[in-house]
C-alpha cells in the first residue's frame, strides 16, 4: 500500500536547503525574489502554505492539474495537501512572498475571524487580481515583516511577526470579501463553522473514509444535521464533496505520477481498480486510462 506521501513535500525547511532567505526556525521563509527560488521540474504537494505576490511579468503554474497565470497585482496562495507543478515564469517576472509552516499558520489562524470563508476561498482560488491600493498595502506589510525578522535581537521577534502576519490575513480577508462581494462582516455562523470543520475533516481523511456517517461522528452531529448544514451552506452534499476531493486526487495521481491504475486504487482504498474506472467515469465522463492519455 503506497502512503499518502506520493510526491517530495514542499515544507519551509526543504525550500531552505535551496534560498537562504531570512526565516525563523522552519516556521517562515521570508522569499524576496521568486524569480530566484529554484523551481521544481516535477510535481511537489504542499507541506506548507505559500503567500506570494506578482509585481511585475507573469507566471504559469499548475494546483491540482489546472492551470493558473498570474500577472502584476496578483496574489497567489496555495494551501497545504495542493500538488503544483508546470512552472514557468517570464524573463521579467519579479515577485515577493513567504512560506509558512502549518503549525505556526494554525498558531496565527486561530485568532482570525471568519477563517471558514476564507479557508475556503483560498483553496478555489490559488490566483486572485488585488486594486493596485491593495497591492501596495500587501507589499508595505512585506517590507515591515521583513525589518522585525532581521531584528535578531528582538526578545519578542517571533511574537511581533505572528502579529503583522495575521494583519495581512485580516487585509487579504478584506480583499477575499470585495471578490465575493460580501458588504458585511457578520460572524461566522454556526452552520459556516460547521461546514468548515467538515471540508478540513475531508482534506485530511477522504483516502480512507468516505461516508457521511463517519464524519458526523467526528463532528458530534448526527448525518441528517451534517448533510442538511453542508447543503445549506454550499448548494452540495457531504457525498458530493468527498466525491471531489476523492475525483481531484485520482486526476493528480493519474496526471502527475506514474503509479499504475491498480496502485491508484488501492492507494485510495477502492475495493479494485474496475470499482475505480466505474466512480471515475460516472464523475468525469471519462475512463482513467483515456483520462491519463488526454
Amino acid at each position: 500500500m503506497y502512503t499518502n506521501k506520493l510526491f517530495t513535500e514542499i515544507t519551509v525547511g526543504s525550500a531552505l536547503a535551496k534560498y537562504d532567505g531570512e526565516h525563523i526556525d522552519e516556521d517562515i521563509l521570508l522569499i524576496e525574489d521568486l524569480s530566484k527560488l529554484p523551481l521544481p521540474d516535477e510535481p511537489r504537494r504542499m507541506n506548507s502554505i505559500l503567500v506570494g505576490l506578482c509585481l511585475k511579468g507573469t507566471a504559469q503554474y499548475n494546483v491540482d492539474t489546472v492551470v493558473h497565470t498570474c500577472t502584476a497585482n496578483c496574489v497567489i496562495l496555495v494551501s497545504t495537501a495542493q500538488v503544483i507543478d508546470a512552472y514557468k515564469l517570464s524573463d521579467d517576472f519579479q515577485g515577493v512572498g513567504f512560506l509558512l509552516s502549518p503549525h505556526f499558520f494554525s498558531e496565527i489562524a486561530k485568532e482570525v475571524h471568519e477563517l471558514a470563508q476564507l479557508f475556503l476561498f483560498a483553496r478555489n482560488h490559488p490566483v486572485s487580481q488585488l486594486l493596485p491600493e491593495e497591492a501596495n498595502a500587501q507589499l508595505e506589510y512585506f517590507h515591515i515583516l521583513q525589518r522585525k525578522m532581521q531584528e535578531k535581537g528582538h526578545h519578542f521577534r517571533k511574537d511581533v511577526v505572528r502579529m503583522i502576519l495575521a494583519t495581512m490575513i485580516y487585509e487579504l480577508g478584506n480583499v477575499i470579501f470585495r471578490i465575493m462581494n460580501k458588504e458585511d462582516n457578520k460572524k461566522i455562523s454556526r452552520a459556516e463553522q460547521i461546514f468548515s470543520d467538515f471540508i478540513q475533516l475531508v482534506e485530511r481523511n477522504f483516502r480512507t473514509e468516505r461516508k457521511v456517517s463517519w464524519y458526523s461522528q467526528q463532528l458530534c452531529i448526527t448525518p441528517k444535521y451534517l448533510s442538511e448544514t453542508v447543503r445549506q451552506v454550499s448548494q452540495l452534499t457531504p457525498n458530493e464533496w468527498i466525491d471531489r476531493y476523492v475525483v481531484m486526487e485520482i486526476r493528480v495521481l493519474l496526471k502527475t505520477s506514474r503509479m499504475s491504475i491498480k496502485q491508484i486504487a488501492q492507494e485510495l482504498n477502492f475495493p479494485n481498480q474496475s470499482f475505480l474506472g466505474r466512480f471515475f467515469m460516472e464523475h468525469t465522463g471519462m475512463s482513467p486510462s483515456a483520462y491519463r492519455k488526454s
